[in-house]
């Protein structure tokens, strides 16, 4: 049943024993077995927040991968957002085989795999996070500044130079990398400037970030730079609630590429990310740990996915 009868028995009784344990409902003992080799074939996968569909597809790659390797993976989203993670379990230790945390730092990460009390750590994969970040034993992260590039150029090539940026008010190195690429790729345009409005990751703070952009008589902004979105979404209504015409009048963009994106009227122009894959990725970096190996950092790419927000 644990797969290692090649070689010692003959396919025909392989065959016979796997039909019997289907035909009597039987079913390993998982907490007996995981006693014997001292893995419980469980990973964690710790998110800020189970409310976003990009974390949704976060768990979707990590589990497919997980599925086919026999291991489960249990969704924890942390009751501090980005900030310190509490213990789930009475010892995520003794319940867990490593960690996987998405957008969040290694730090946040001390109670749960045990680095607090000064044992041995759990191992830890990190996703969207700060590759120099110390304790991760791999890295997985997307091209977030490549798509605020492409975002903020895509606008320029447009004839945009008033931008605002509608930033989440998250202490997260995914949001500062926006923000950073964003002054990078207006630094060297003749004209061009930006300004900031912070907002709560939610629609109606998105709406009343815009709504305060939008608000200025003598120097509107010609384009919204959002960083999710869910932040674009409030971003639409508070040109709509102004008057205003979204593309003719004010351009707007997300971050994400979340069902929303394609759902909103107009339809968002939006960074498109490979949260599945980053999963999957996630979990075979973990895996590869677990086996002993140690994988090299990833980036995957990014897409800009230009639609009728921007013009």
């Amino acid at each position: 049943m644990g797969g290692k009868w090649s070689g010692r028995v003959s396919q025909r009784t392989a065959d016979c024993v796997r039909e019997a344990a289907r035909s009597l409902g039987y079913r390993p003992n998982l907490a007996a077995r995981s006693l014997r080799t001292g893995r419980t074939r469980t990973a964690l996968l710790v998110v800020p927040a189970l409310t976003n569909e990009y974390f949704a597809r976060v768990h979707s790659g990590a589990a497919r991968v997980a599925a086919e390797h026999g291991f489960g993976v249990v969704v924890y989203p942390s009751p501090e957002g980005v900030g310190p993670a509490r213990d789930p379990f009475a010892s995520a230790r003794a319940a867990l085989d490593g960690v996987i945390a998405s957008s969040m730092a290694a730090d946040a990460l001390a109670a749960i795999r045990g680095t607090a009390a000064g044992a041995e750590a759990l191992p830890l994969v990190m996703l969207d996070s700060d590759p120099s970040s110390p304790g991760a034993a791999a890295t997985v992260n997307l091209d977030i500044a490549d798509g605020m590039r492409r975002t903020v150029r895509h606008l320029l090539s447009l004839g945009h130079r008033r931008i605002v940026h509608v930033a989440a008010a998250v202490d997260s190195w995914t949001f500062h990398v926006r923000a950073r690429a964003l002054a990078e790729a207006l630094a060297d345009e003749p004209g061009a400037r930006a300004r900031t409005e912070y907002a709560a990751l939610n629609v109606e703070a998105g709406r009343c970030a815009a709504q305060r952009a939008l608000a200025a008589v003598e120097d509107r902004p010609t384009a919204l730079v959002c960083d999710d979105d869910v932040l674009a979404a409030g971003a639409l209504k508070a040109a709509r609630r102004a008057g205003l015409r979204v593309p003719e009048d004010v351009s707007v963009t997300g971050f994400d590429d979340l069902t929303l994106a394609s759902a909103l009227e107009p339809e968002l122009t939006t960074v498109s990310l490979p949260a599945e894959e980053a999963g999957a990725a996630g979990m075979a970096a973990l895996l590869a740990v677990l086996e002993g190996r140690v994988p090299g950092p990833r980036e995957l790419p990014v897409v800009l996915r230009t639609r009728g927000s921007t013009g």
